[in-house]
């Protein structure tokens, strides 16, 4: 099978380099040519002997079960290890999340990321209400977080730079003013906002909610761009097809301060693809588009005049499963019991890779993230994966932070490091899928519920009961 250009971060010192090129830098390069060690001095408290009374605060799961019971303690397991890593790899004053982590040796990097801190306050969430840590433990957290973003941590127009240090907050790399990681964290932000229905943390998470100025990223257009940097302005690149960007959209929409007009809804292209005869709306990106937006917003038994979102993610999934499959003659380790390419690393460096169409030099590479961040769309196929993962590939694949990024059977290649955003939409997304629990709580923001209505969404209870029965729709998917 043909496969596009390769487009690969490429290794500094052993590191993978970023500076240079970001998910979305990559990303972008293909579209044009498409045409463990916790940080010691912080003396954070060991999380996990997760006692009897905590562990008997987890909300029962909704009947009927969504899983077995064996299936429903490996997950648990999952999300445990997922926490750990947000727990740990934070800075317990500032709240910022580090972009990555090395699992089997000592790894002192201060490179922190926006976006992992917003999974990693959702993940606040989560551990609370599964007993990893104690409600007072997860609020303080929470609080220096919020209080370091709203008066310390540097912005733009209520926009936070990519990266930041995770001991002072400084803006690292010349990174750009980040609209999508900005989303990502006010979507952890919102989350905290909800669950805790705390005063200040409620005065905080409104204070910088409102301060983002939708209205500056959008003034010239109603394609919002990836990015500003002061020395340069506005990047080049603009989030004009369908991707994870949905929630940016739907965030400014539900601004009352800075609100986007609505009809940046409509601007951005809604491409149709087909593979098997199977037709879904997608793009020229990895797995993870498909996946982002919906560990927050419930797109559950809702459409816009154009489409379900939730069944296309469903159907964009499973021929994501079929198009592994397919790579079985050139990569043997691919089946229906092991399959998922999405961006991630390498043994060649960061890979922005995946398909349908084939991007990226795939080499048979399994990307744990894949599957866990797919559970709620394909429960029983992407609870397969992760147990064959986790039962035959164990010894490489998982860490104390659960699976490592990346692994390769074919060359017995497993990567050294985790990434908080591919830990974070795992935990986000298994969570969903056994519970709903950040679908509940984040719905409740009068932002997300104003952002839905804005776009056109309509509710449906017909439409609400195929959705919560994802895999009827793979018997037509057309």
């Amino acid at each position: 099978m043909e496969l596009k250009e390769s487009i690969i971060s490429p290794m500094d010192g052993g590191r993978h380099n970023s500076r240079r090129y970001t998910r979305r830098d990559l990303l972008g390069r293909l579209a044009g040519a498409a045409a463990l060690t916790p940080f010691a001095k912080w003396n954070s408290p060991s999380p996990f002997q997760i006692s009897k009374d905590r562990s008997s605060r987890e909300t029962p799961p909704k009947a009927p079960k969504p899983f077995s019971d064996q299936d429903d303690a490996f997950l648990q397991e999952l999300e445990a290890a997922n926490f750990r890593y947000f727990w740990e790899q934070a800075n317990p004053d500032t709240g910022i999340v580090r972009d990555r982590c090395n699992v089997r040796n000592p790894d002192k990097s201060d490179l922190g990321s926006i976006a992992a801190t917003g999974f990693g306050l959702t993940a606040l969430c989560i551990g609370e209400k599964r007993g990893f840590i104690s409600r007072a433990e997860a609020r303080e957290r929470v609080l220096n977080t919020l209080r370091f973003h709203w008066k310390k941590l540097p912005n733009h127009r209520g926009f936070y730079y990519h990266w930041a240090n995770v001991n002072s907050g400084e803006r690292l790399w010349d990174s750009e003013v980040s609209s999508i990681d900005t989303s990502i964290l006010l979507c952890g932000i919102l989350a905290c906002k909800q669950h805790f229905e705390h005063s200040e943390i409620s005065m905080l998470a409104s204070q910088i909610f409102n301060r983002v100025d939708w209205g500056w990223l959008s003034e010239d257009t109603s394609l919002l761009p990836h990015g500003w940097r002061p020395e340069s302005g506005f990047l080049q690149y603009r989030w004009d097809n369908y991707s994870e960007m949905m929630m940016m959209y739907l965030l400014g929409l539900g601004s009352v301060t800075h609100p986007l007009p609505a009809t940046s809804w409509d601007a951005w292209k809604r491409t149709t693809f087909e593979y098997d005869d199977i037709r879904y709306i997608g793009s020229f990106a990895p797995l993870f588009v498909h996946q982002y937006s919906q560990a927050w917003f419930d797109f559950r038994g809702k459409r816009d005049k154009y489409t379900d979102y939730f069944r296309n993610s469903v159907i964009a999934t499973d021929v994501h499963r079929r198009f592994c499959i397919d790579l079985s003659g050139q990569f043997p380790d691919y089946s229906d019991d092991l399959w998922g390419v999405t961006a991630s690393d390498s043994a060649r460096g960061y890979v922005v890779w995946g398909g349908p169409p084939s991007t990226g030099p795939i080499d048979g590479t399994v990307v744990p993230c894949a599957a866990g961040g797919s559970l709620p769309f394909l429960k029983d196929p992407a609870m397969r994966v992760m147990r064959t993962m986790k039962d035959r590939y164990g010894n490489g694949a998982w860490s104390q932070y659960g699976f490592v990024d990346a692994f390769n059977p074919l060359t017995n290649w497993y990567d050294h490091d985790v990434i908080g955003i591919d830990v974070g939409i795992t935990m986000l997304m298994v969570e969903n899928a056994r519970t709903g629990f950040v679908w509940d709580i984040f719905m409740k923001n009068a932002e997300a519920q104003r952002g839905m209505n804005r776009a056109g969404f309509q509710s449906s209870p017909a439409l609400g009961l195929q959705d919560r029965n994802p895999e009827s729709y793979l018997a037509s998917p057309g």
